[in-house]
């Protein structure tokens, strides 16, 4: 017998096993349930991003033994690259910085001071009670200059990461810290906005909800060769769906590329095409549309200066003097002048039978917001009239969702079998 002794149920089952193989059940079924078109995303709010620049500040200023302030600034400038970054700077640290608009070397923050014979080069106000800011560069300026000239950049043109010192040729960035100092406290919180927005739209990875006046962002690792497969379907906290690739609404099955095209030709062309079928023909030599404006069937295309006959579309050469009459509609160069029109036609057609019927989804769509509204109310009625819950009575505003899911896929369905089988 070994000189270890144990029992043999409790080495093999430990108590908080089940609750692990729970655990590990949930997250097999979680995987199972996920469908091939589905990907895996998460929604963040602005606090979130806020906290993940936060982060990734204080990691880099650690590795690079800098103020957080000249860490943040290396890394807009790298688009938050912080691999990039490091690898650089370790590397060519005076180029890095130079080309960021950073000095490191400086260990303290600028601060507001009075000085004896100061003289501001914007204002030229001197005294010895006017206060004044330099950043590490050293070009100094008083305060009321600096802080109209961070007001006009922040709140008038919109910038917040490349904001330079106010001197002439000096590529020095303004961190942080100095302009929280200088300006007051609603173009500081326009700073801070401006500056989430930039973090947001410098990863590839994050996009911004495009629902209005919706704040989150929704992170997806998806890259551009995937958008060639599959729709990256996301959802939103605020409930709006749309693709991730686009920041179209949800349009699956069709991928993003084949929607685009789909858009600019619905856009230029629905109702010229609709025109054109009805009051024109095409030349059989170079298919340019034609509009008859008179009695005669001697046609001469503009384009190609081909001539033929608007009756059965065969060459004018072969009809003679017959100028109102055409006696030569079997003939086979005309069949065949017909049959290359039909088949033109035919295309002309088929887009128009499915661009309708998308176009009647699409109208559908928009009197969906009506319906919704119906619902809810619908919903409060049926809340007070029985006694169900507003939980119990959520399946209405589920159904609701499920026939506007369905009409769109049905929308864009349309369109998916135009492209895929008949383009």
């Amino acid at each position: 017998m070994s000189d270890i002794d144990f029992d043999e149920d409790e080495f093999l089952y430990d108590d908080d096993d089940e609750f692990i193989d729970e655990d590990f059940t949930e997250i097999i079924k979680e995987k199972e349930e996920k469908k091939k078109y589905e990907v895996d995303y998460k929604v963040y709010s602005i606090e979130e991003i806020e906290d993940f620049q936060n982060r990734e500040i204080e990691h880099v200023a650690n590795i690079i033994g800098c103020l957080k302030e000249h860490a943040a600034t290396l890394l807009r400038h790298f688009k938050w690259n912080k691999e990039r970054l490091i690898e650089l700077y370790m590397d060519k640290t005076e180029e890095v910085t130079q080309e960021a608009g950073v000095i490191v070397d400086a260990q303290k923050l600028p601060k507001l001071i009075k000085m004896q014979d100061f003289c501001c080069d914007i204002c030229c106000d001197s005294g010895d009670d006017v206060e004044s800011l330099a950043l590490s560069c050293g070009h100094r300026f008083c305060r009321d200059c600096y802080s109209q000239y961070l007001t006009q950049k922040i709140k008038i043109e919109g910038e917040c990461r490349n904001i330079q010192c106010p001197s002439d040729c000096c590529n020095i960035i303004v961190d942080e810290n100095t302009i929280k100092l200088l300006v007051s406290e609603d173009t500081y919180r326009r700073y801070t906005s401006l500056l989430i927005r930039t973090y947001v739209d410098d990863n590839i990875f994050l996009h911004w909800c495009p629902a209005p006046n919706c704040e989150y962002a929704i992170e997806c690792r998806i890259h551009d060769a995937d958008l060639q497969r599959l729709v990256p379907t996301v959802k939103c906290k605020c409930g709006h769906c749309f693709c991730f690739g686009c920041g179209l609404p949800d349009h699956q099955p069709c991928i993003c590329s084949l929607v685009a095209k789909w858009l600019n030709k619905c856009r230029d062309d629905s109702e010229t095409a609709n025109w054109i079928s009805v009051n024109t023909k095409e030349c059989p030599k170079c298919k340019a549309s034609i509009e008859k404006n008179g009695g005669c069937n001697h046609m001469t295309c503009k384009k190609c200066k081909n001539e033929f006959c608007w009756v059965c579309m065969g060459p004018w050469s072969e009809h003679g003097n017959q100028w109102y009459t055409c006696n030569r509609f079997e003939e086979k160069t005309s069949v065949d002048a017909r049959d290359s029109q039909s088949k033109s036609r035919a295309k002309l057609e088929r887009y128009l039978h499915y661009y309708n019927r998308y176009a009647n989804h699409e109208q559908s769509a928009k009197l969906d917001t009506e319906l919704f509204e119906k619902t809810e109310r619908k919903m409060e009625k049926m809340q007070k009239s029985s006694e169900l819950s507003w939980i119990e009575v959520q399946f209405l505003k589920e159904a609701v969702e499920t026939v506007v899911q369905c009409r769109n896929t049905l929308k864009w369905s349309k369109f998916y079998i135009k492209f895929v089988f008949y383009v």
